[in-house]
């Protein structure tokens, strides 16, 4: 058997030695959220005047880097596929890309070549005794990335637990490691307020036991998961592993049992929550975390009967299309998994696919539910996906509705100060 641990001490270097390996021109590919390697990127961030046309790509930073800097585009320049605090003013300003895709997608499009992989900096787990690292945080599109890449450098951090599922990577596929002990980013619960409260009530009293549910980042989201505790076998198969979920296995609302696909797992590819979530993840034969290609794939996860998905948006038109990415033409998010999910939803049996939005924004001045959406916006979910809408007002079910009920449905669960402005555009339109 090879002796891994001098294998590993040969390939053992610093941050500032380890982004030596990054080359003029490189497409360098980070994880999501807590799976990015912050002494790497920082140490990138420190010397980013010494590279000429490194693009780093991720799905979404939780930091603002050095890097992430107007100044030094040139440089090293960020580009996304789904914008948070860290990158919506610099896409909105443009100088961040954004790159438009499915969440689902991304491996595949790494494999046919359509998003170039030179480089690889991940965060990982200590490495088990076969030689093998656990890229538990954010598998995602990782795994397909360092199967793509010309150099990959792991971010050692004992902290990252060893989970189980599609996300090992052996130490002969890696170039280069760094070690770093620095606590990982924690991301709690959202605060819920009354609103969000309502919304919660209203989905979760249309979720049944034995129901397997899929939850979306965001209050609202949260605050669904928050009125399921005293549900019954409950299962999860979802993008994001996250302390709501967390709360759930804990009450003993989930158990996993009812699941017809991949009983008695939780499935997921990517991890977003505190200390006590990523302790629960190391090691725990119940966890299973997997390529995004796997656990978003319409026609994987349909095959769980009674899906439930609970993702958020923010504009809805009377036909039903959801914008849950940009505020008109200016972008604000991404895509994400939110369409994968609604379809993987539309495919199962009993599936329920659930778009929750506050009935108003700009503390009650705008209307979430239009006539139209908003010139330039970007529709998410297409008017033949969504099922279910639900405001703090009450729930919409679209499917099977005509244009007019669907107008209809929609105006009685908006604000009621602007019903009757509604009532008077659907009339305009010719759907009242």
């Amino acid at each position: 058997m090879p002796n891994y641990q001098e294998v590993y001490q040969e390939k053992l270097c610093t941050p500032v030695e380890a982004i030596k390996l990054v080359q003029d021109g490189d497409f360098l590919v980070v994880p999501t959220g807590v799976g990015e390697p912050p002494a790497l990127l920082n140490a990138l961030s420190e010397h980013r005047r010494e590279y000429k046309d490194v693009k780093v790509f991720q799905i979404l930073p939780l930091r603002r880097f050095g890097y992430i800097d107007p100044e030094t585009v040139d440089h090293v320049r960020h580009v996304a596929y789904f914008l948070g605090g860290a990158t919506r003013a610099g896409a909105q300003e443009g100088w961040i890309d954004y790159i438009p895709s499915y969440f689902s997608k991304m491996p595949r499009m790494i494999e046919d070549g359509l998003l170039t992989v030179d480089t690889v900096f991940t965060i990982c787990s200590p490495m088990d005794e076969h030689g093998y690292f656990s890229i538990s945080l954010a598998t995602d599109y990782t795994m397909a990335a360092i199967k793509a890449a010309r150099t990959v450098v792991v971010e050692v951090n004992p902290n990252v637990p060893f989970a189980n599922g599609n996300c090992l990577v052996h130490i002969s596929e890696v170039t280069a490691i760094v070690e770093d002990d620095a606590p990982l980013t924690e991301v709690g619960l959202p605060k819920i307020g009354p609103v969000q409260e309502a919304i919660g009530k209203y989905v979760a009293d249309l979720i049944d036991d034995g129901s397997t549910i899929q939850i979306g980042f965001g209050a609202i989201p949260d605050a669904v998961v928050m009125q399921l505790t005293h549900k019954h076998n409950l299962g999860i198969h979802s993008e994001m592993f996250g302390d709501g979920i967390l709360t759930l296995i804990e009450s003993g609302a989930v158990t996993n049992r009812s699941k017809n696909y991949l009983p008695g797992k939780v499935i997921a590819t990517f991890a977003l929550g505190t200390k006590r979530l990523y302790d629960f993840m190391h090691r725990n034969p119940h966890v299973e975390m997997h390529p995004v290609n796997f656990t978003n794939d319409p026609c994987l996860a349909g095959k769980n009967d009674n899906l439930v998905t609970i993702n958020a948006s923010i504009q809805v038109d009377f036909l039903g299309q959801c914008c849950s990415e940009s505020m008109g033409s200016t972008p604000y998010s991404g895509t994400g998994g939110q369409s994968d999910f609604v379809r993987s939803a539309n495919r199962s049996k009993g599936g329920k696919s659930f778009i929750v939005l506050p009935a108003t924004a700009k503390d009650g001045t705008i209307s979430r539910i239009t006539p139209t959406l908003t010139a330039g916006s970007a529709v998410t979910t297409s008017k033949n996906d969504v099922n279910y809408v639900v405001t703090e007002y009450g729930v919409a079910q679209l499917q099977g509705k005509s244009a007019k009920e669907r107008a209809q449905a929609l105006i009685a669960i908006a604000h009621p100060n602007f019903r009757d402005e509604l009532t008077a555009a659907a009339e305009e339109m010719n759907l009242l």
